[in-house]
């Protein structure tokens, strides 16, 4: 597949392609006679991670390390499986920041005809010690 149908495929600009080719975050794209990216299913494998992992939040930086570690192989599972982890707690962290956000405008939506709240009552609110 050409770097058109793959952009339209994954929804990712053409330049993100090949910005994350030129980092080594995907393997050299084959080109066809015409010089042309002809992307290989496996190619498009790699497209799905790298897409997946930065939705989750991992850094250019992190996914660099962790195609790094793959490609040395499979004694690097420990170290690539660290990294997973430790992107997830960081969802997870931003999770529950999310949640008393939101909790805390729940708060707001539900007493915005009551007066203003003092900044105890506000703080009460949103660290959720106030119903």
């Amino acid at each position: 597949m050409n770097i058109n149908g793959v952009s339209k495929q994954f929804d990712l600009t053409k330049d993100t392609l090949r910005y994350w080719e030129r980092l080594g975050l995907l393997p050299e794209i084959k080109r066809n006679d015409s010089g042309y990216r002809e992307y290989s299913e496996r190619d498009m494998n790699w497209v799905f991670y790298i897409k997946a992992l930065r939705n989750a939040g991992m850094s250019i930086e992190a996914l660099i390390e962790f195609v790094k570690l793959y490609r040395e192989g499979k004694q690097t599972a420990g170290s690539r499986k660290s990294l997973l982890v430790d992107q997830r707690q960081d969802l997870e962290d931003q999770r529950k920041k999310i949640e008393k956000t939101i909790k805390y405008l729940d708060y707001k939506i539900d007493h915005f005809e009551d007066h203003t709240l003092n900044y105890e009552r506000e703080k009460l609110a949103y660290d959720g010690n106030i119903q």
